[in-house]
């Protein structure tokens, strides 16, 4: 990634989504959140991918300066200054280290106290994504549970494969098959990511509408975009060859794919979707009801019509983020799936005004359609001209007109930024071409920096000018 468009996406994440401390996200989200779970949720049955079969040994375990402790990035295989990297506090790269601490901090106290859970760093509801989830008794001896977001929530257990994952001879399918946990898998680290970026149904790993209510920031997810400003390694000749390499645009298409499942997961679920007599909010776009209200006789509507939602005004509408990138990914590398997700994402949102069984009948299949779309662009390469079409259809009128709402403005130009970083990355695009693009990507991420004085006339300006820059790259 550029130095320009990493420091442009760090700026929006820092300013839009967390201001001081959001750890609710890979990136610089550095305000509260990584996590938090339902104020009522049981454990059900899971939809997480962490398991806690291995022992957590801790960070300390990593540290040595022979291993992963170095203060200079010389090591020979990896850069071998990852824990130095993830420690980095003027960086998005460590916001997983400051995830305890957060807790410690004034506006996740003021939230505990709102929720009636005592301290927040100990409270089970905060520590699901605000520390190592590892199962009670499942701990080594220099496992601290202060050091946050540690290696093995990620990498998974390390008592199987620690002593042996460096060892001569070692292979990356060997450690994957001695516990490590396959990130280099886009499904899987899919999978891992959203756990605590969009919630899971262990506790611990749900932000309910109560939660954010209480003080919690909106939790905001792109699987590309964070796994860039987290990355502590250097994908190199030799990692490549270790591990192989998966492009940018096949880790955001199956990130889509993925988050869209995961929503319609948990909304489907009865201990998780139901909140008393309504509907848990989390899952429906905030800006549908947390708009201005006015009994004045010059009132005049705030919300506006969305060709994607055949729902009655007044009525909430699900978040639909991922559902409109996933019809511009759709449109370019799978078009047999196109219609067929574009029809049961309407007959979703018609369902919900409905009633729940109809809703509910409405996610499943919805959701069927995500799981095929995961596994086409699981096995997709995604080429020059995929990659071309997938900015066209994310920009073009069809797409565009559903851009009513914040939420799918954000994703639009994490989407426009990740597809340009992804040809530059593979020497499709001149880093110099990228670079004339990016004031108008960073006017794009301007327009939505502030979810209550979202900019829809900038931001489809902004994205206009950089999508037909981009286009002109062809």
């Amino acid at each position: 990634m550029s130095g320009g468009t990493l420091a442009g996406r760090s700026a929006w994440l820092v300013s839009t989504l967390g201001l001081a401390a959001l750890v609710v996200a890979v990136f610089a989200l550095l305000v509260l959140g990584i996590g938090g779970a339902g104020v009522s949720a049981p454990a059900v049955a899971s939809t997480s991918s962490r398991s806690s079969a291995a022992m957590h040994l801790g960070v300390a375990s990593c540290s040595g300066s022979t291993c992963h402790g170095r203060s200079e990035n010389d090591g020979t295989v990896v850069r071998q200054d990852e824990l130095m990297r993830w420690q980095e506090e003027s960086s998005p790269s460590g916001a997983h280290s400051r995830a305890y601490r957060i807790l410690s901090e004034p506006r996740s106290q003021a939230i505990a106290q709102r929720l009636g859970l005592g301290s927040a760093t100990s409270a089970p509801m905060c520590l699901g994504c605000h520390a190592d989830p590892a199962a009670a008794g499942q701990t080594g001896p220099r496992f601290q549970i202060g050091d946050g977001v540690g290696c093995e929530a990620c990498h998974g257990g390390s008592s199987n494969w620690i002593s042996s994952h460096y060892a001569v001879g070692a292979t990356h399918q060997g450690n994957v098959a001695a516990g490590l946990y396959p990130l280099t898998n886009p499904r899987a680290r899919a999978e891992k990511c959203l756990d605590c970026h969009f919630g899971s149904d262990r506790p611990g790993q749900f932000v309910n509408h109560r939660i954010m209510a209480a003080g919690h920031p909106r939790v905001s997810f792109e699987l590309d975009l964070f796994s860039t400003l987290q990355q502590h390694h250097d994908e190199d000749a030799d990692y490549v060859r270790r591990k192989g390499k998966v492009s940018n645009v096949r880790m955001w298409a199956v990130g889509q794919a993925a988050a869209l499942q995961r929503a319609l997961s948990l909304y489907s679920n009865a201990k998780i979707g139901q909140d008393g007599i309504f509907p848990e909010f989390y899952f429906f776009d905030c800006h549908t009801c947390h708009r201005q209200i006015s009994d004045e006789a010059n009132f005049r509507a705030t919300w506006t019509p969305n060709p994607g939602r055949p729902i009655p005004s007044g009525m909430p509408a699900f978040n639909d983020e991922n559902m409109i990138m996933l019809s511009a990914a759709a449109r370019a590398a799978a078009p047999s799936l196109a219609g067929r997700l574009d029809a049961e994402s309407r007959a979703f949102h018609a369902a919900l005004a409905t009633d729940r069984a109809s809703a509910i009948r409405a996610a499943a299949k919805l959701r069927a359609t995500a799981e095929a779309l995961a596994n086409s662009f699981a096995g997709t390469e995604f080429t020059r001209a995929q990659t071309f079409a997938i900015v066209d259809a994310v920009t073009s009128n069809a797409i565009a007109a559903r851009y009513t709402d914040y939420e799918g403005s954000v994703q639009a130009v994490m989407a426009t930024d990740t597809l340009l970083n992804a040809l530059v990355n593979s020497g499709q695009v001149g880093a110099g071409s990228a670079t004339a693009i990016r004031g108008d990507i960073n006017r794009a991420y301007a327009a939505v920096r502030d979810p209550n004085a979202y900019r829809p006339l900038e931001f489809r300006a902004a994205l206009g000018r950089a999508a037909g820059a981009i286009r002109a790259l062809r």
